[in-house]
């Protein structure tokens, strides 16, 4: 450094205190000190060894003052709005979606899923070997049938004991290591729990039975005799009486299905613990949610009286079927949502880690007052279920008419609550498969329509390929042990999966044993095939399913009602924001369709094809004007707008939370 660069009079103050700081005893050191080479110095920065209080007669000069004071107020700003941004943010976020809202459900019926050991039946290792499917097809979430220790009666439904797994279906070790390997690869499963019933072989009932004074209610039991009248008249939902005779206690029991299934006694708060106590043990297990059937059953009246005929006129013993009574005592009792209320409270208690949320899902369907279904979606300040099982579309073998599938989504979705989120499904171990019902023809547009639907969509195992029912005979079928039968009204649409052209499909590894028969066209409806195959079932099924979660105009966007004429079911989905659209058009009609949407102003006059269920043509562009449909043809058509047809249209639309895609940030934010 040269000399010059050194403030000349802060250098003279300081050789003058050197000088003055060596004592007089040290003359020849002050003269030295004095006489110091100015390199010295040149080694020194210009303000180094300068004291404080020069350091801040230089500091508040306003040359250096200023600087400091506007760069030190410049930062406390960035550093509050930082703050106020990310508080914004926060704020006008929407609620991020949950594991079971970001892809579709799949339903898993564990006897016809896989079977690992070559008895014919399928099982947990079964599962666990398949969880690559569940990945392929953009799936997070799976729900698995029961798999409690059991009788053979009823599916498995008569449990014998909810904390033990049958050991037809594997061990305790197996459901863990399920579990285990599910999680590891960021998957849920979602179990079943039918809380209403138990076996009439479960040790509750057989010590309830045996009077034992801590089990005596745990069960519903009232005083008949052998061959006296029962106490009163309710049916079951299988059609007779509901009360059975019990020898050894002397007493009718009170059993709404099977009479090998007696109903437990919620009134009784030791029956309640004991159900809280089960919850606690799955959850304790790493379980992610239970699906809980049969809910409206689970309390009845304590007076026990008559139940109202439908038809007044008809004999009272005549009154034998479910259909022939008002369910006022037997169903959605007070009290019922008291004790949801209590299992949401215990899984809440598992759901305050990010992303452990805890489902919690409800079946009961009500038919026409789709109200009372509503209101286990609960209230505001007192949740129930995430969603109950919308079962509405298992109707539509009765009626694919456009304007009948416009009245089942609009019955869900203008009388869901506000601010919930809806559920299709389409398929299940109850009803016909969708490829028998309405014809396979028919299977790949109710797919689109189940993928494209605002909502969580519940597909069931083998849907996703186009299985269809098996015919059986009017013998019991059974596994080649004779240990696990079925009725035969529900064994058609529960045979095997079909996961390859082999004699057993690859459902088991033993030649020729399936527990029930295999469908003739498993050579090509299977996985492995379709997997090939760019225009198959599986294919498209895949493609929508992550069109679903790519695409937040069909994540989370409106759904608006376009049209419902000549056997074309049209909707839009679109989100505020977010000039990407999608129009679906599904003809649900026997005959070809050519749509013309002219009216609808907010459409561009040219569309795209996004996807074609039937054909190719993926980015040709069609006229808003004509748009051609074949039978059984869903096209899905997108489009680029800044007009929303919900804005003028609000009657047509709905939407479960509203949300709005701000493109600046790539964020979404509540509008």
């Amino acid at each position: 450094m040269e000399l010059a660069t050194v403030n000349p009079a802060f250098l003279d103050e300081e050789v003058g205190k050197k000088a003055e700081d060596v004592g007089p005893a040290e003359p020849e050191a002050k003269a030295a000190a004095a006489d110091a080479p100015a390199e010295e110095y040149a080694q020194i920065k210009p303000y180094a060894g300068m004291p404080k209080e020069v350091l801040l007669l230089y500091s508040s000069r306003p040359c250096y003052r200023v600087p400091r004071e506007i760069l030190f107020w410049l930062m406390v700003a960035c550093a509050l709005s930082l703050v106020a941004l990310t508080i914004s943010l926060v704020a006008l976020s929407p609620r991020c979606l949950g594991w079971w809202q970001v892809s579709p459900v799949y339903q898993v019926y564990l006897p016809s899923f896989r079977d690992s050991d070559g008895d014919g039946l399928g099982d947990l290792r079964g599962v666990r070997e398949k969880l690559g499917h569940f990945q392929y097809l953009n799936i997070k979430s799976v729900w698995l049938s029961t798999f409690y220790r059991s009788s053979t009666k009823d599916a498995g439904y008569v449990v014998e004991d909810f904390r033990a797994v049958d050991p037809l279906f594997g061990t305790m070790q197996d459901f863990d290591d399920l579990l285990a390997e599910m999680h590891k690869l960021g998957l849920k499963l979602i179990v079943d729990l039918v809380p209403n019933h138990t076996s009439d072989k479960h040790r509750w009932f057989n010590l309830s039975r045996a009077r034992d004074p801590h089990y005596r209610d745990y069960y519903v039991w009232a005083d008949c005799g052998a061959t006296e009248p029962k106490p009163n008249n309710w049916v079951s939902v299988f059609g007779n009486s509901s009360w059975t005779y019990d020898a050894v206690r002397g007493q009718c029991y009170l059993h709404q299905f099977l009479k090998e299934q007696p109903d437990l006694n919620f009134r009784n708060p030791r029956v309640r613990q004991e159900m809280l106590d089960i919850i606690q043990f799955w959850l304790d297990k790493g379980v992610d949610g239970f699906r809980m059937g049969a809910v409206k059953h689970l309390l009845e009246a304590a007076h026990l009286r008559d139940e109202p005929q439908v038809d007044p006129n008809m004999p009272p013993e005549s009154a034998t079927s479910e259909r022939d009574l008002h369910h006022d005592f037997t169903t959605t009792q007070l009290g019922l949502h008291d004790l949801l209320r209590e299992w949401r409270a215990r899984m809440d208690v598992f759901s305050r880690e990010p992303g452990r949320h805890r489902l919690m899902v409800t079946e009961s369907y009500d038919g026409s007052e789709v109200e009372k279904t509503m209101m286990y979606y609960g209230t505001p300040l007192a949740k129930e279920s995430d969603f109950p099982l919308n079962l509405y579309l298992l109707d539509l073998p009765h009626n694919t008419s456009s304007s009948w599938v416009k009245h089942l989504v609009h019955l869900w979705m203008a009388n869901m609550p506000a601010g919930r989120w809806p559920n299709w499904l389409v398929g299940s171990r109850n009803a016909p498969r969708v490829a028998s019902a309405v014809g396979r023809r028919y299977a790949r547009v109710i797919n689109m329509l189940l993928l494209t639907l605002p909502g969580t969509p519940i597909t069931y195992y083998g849907e996703e390929i186009g299985m269809e029912n098996i015919n059986v005979t009017e013998s019991r079928p059974e596994d080649s042990a004779g240990r696990y039968d079925e009725s035969v009204s529900g064994a058609p649409q529960r045979s095997p999966m079909q996961w390859s052209a082999d004699a057993n499909v690859g459902f088991t590894d033993r030649t020729n044993v399936t527990w029930l028969p295999v469908h003739p066209d498993y050579r090509s409806v299977n996985v492995e095939v379709q997997k090939g195959d760019e225009g198959s079932a599986l294919s498209q099924y895949r493609r929508l399913s992550g069109l679903r979660q790519s695409e937040p105009a069909l994540q989370r966007g409106w759904f608006c009602h376009v049209g419902a004429d000549r056997g074309v079911f049209a909707y839009l989905r679109e989100l505020d924001g977010l000039d990407r659209a999608f129009l679906l058009l599904l003809n649900l009609g026997g005959r070809a369709a050519v749509t013309d949407l002219s009216a609808v102003a907010e459409l561009p006059e040219r569309l795209r094809v996004a996807m074609s269920t039937e054909r190719a043509g993926d980015g040709q562009a069609v006229s808003k004007s004509g748009i051609a449909t074949e039978a059984g043809e869903g096209l899905m058509l997108e489009f680029s707008s800044n007009a929303r047809f919900h804005a003028k249209h609000p009657g047509l639309c709905f939407i479960s939370e509203k949300a709005c895609y701000f493109g600046a940030l790539d964020i979404l934010y509540t509008c």
